[in-house]
């Protein structure tokens, strides 16, 4: 796919830090003043807490305002369609990964979003939501056996591979979601405080606490030292 608009992969996390500077970061992703943000709450289930702190945070880092696309409870097409085209920036929240990618295709609504990002829409995402943005995630059908889990699509706006805020495990589902892939393939471990800017023409520049990157030689996932 043609980049064409930015991206902001933030990390999140309960002991997340640099939230003011990231979040003024997402509000520079347009060139309007006081961003209109669309929220796809999918991932969280449209959790109202939820929505309701993130809204508080991004009014805070200067948005106008924030509205929450219905999809989840009570699904309208036309007035979610609607939200998305009037919003400045997308927003999509945290939550669970495979949970709100089943959602948005339940939904059908994977077509439009990535016709909104062709057009030059920016995205940005907290925690699973940054994932959502990315390439592919991989799930588990059963958790407590390695050899069930499987590659599922994301929606691909950037072609990255990345975890969030899992330095505590080492990271160890993004190592196996590079397995699936070919030798050479690199992957990103942000950390909380963290983010990942990625420009319309594919730079990745690093926010808040750096990244770590992973690289695939053979068989195996190494940290990768540039």
């Amino acid at each position: 796919m043609t980049k064409s608009a930015p991206i902001l992969l933030i990390a999140g996390g309960p002991q997340a830090e640099n939230n003011d500077i990231i979040l003024s970061a997402a509000m520079k992703l347009t060139s309007a003043q006081h961003p209109v943000i669309a929220y796809i709450g999918t991932a969280s289930n449209d959790d109202k807490p939820f929505f309701n702190m993130f809204k508080q945070r991004f009014i805070a880092a200067g948005a106008a305002d924030v509205t929450l696309v219905p999809l989840v409870r009570q699904f309208d097409r036309p007035r979610a369609e609607a939200i998305l085209k009037a919003g400045d920036l997308v927003f999509v929240s945290g939550g669970e990964v495979a949970r709100g990618m089943e959602i948005l295709k339940k939904r059908q609504l994977i077509p439009f979003l990535t016709g909104l990002y062709g057009s030059g829409k920016p995205f940005f995402g907290v925690s699973a939501g940054s994932i959502m943005l990315c390439r592919n995630w991989v799930r588990w059908h059963d958790p407590n056996d390695d050899n069930t889990a499987e590659l599922m699509e994301c929606l691909g706006f950037t072609p990255l591979l990345c975890d969030v805020h899992a330095e505590e495990d080492n990271w160890e589902e993004l190592k196996k979601l590079m397995s699936f892939f070919p030798k050479g393939t690199k992957g990103y471990g942000i950390p909380a405080g963290g983010a990942l800017h990625v420009t319309k023409n594919g730079k990745i520049t690093a926010l808040g606490i750096k990244p770590v990157q992973f690289v695939k030689k053979g068989n195996n996932v190494i940290l990768h030292k540039p």
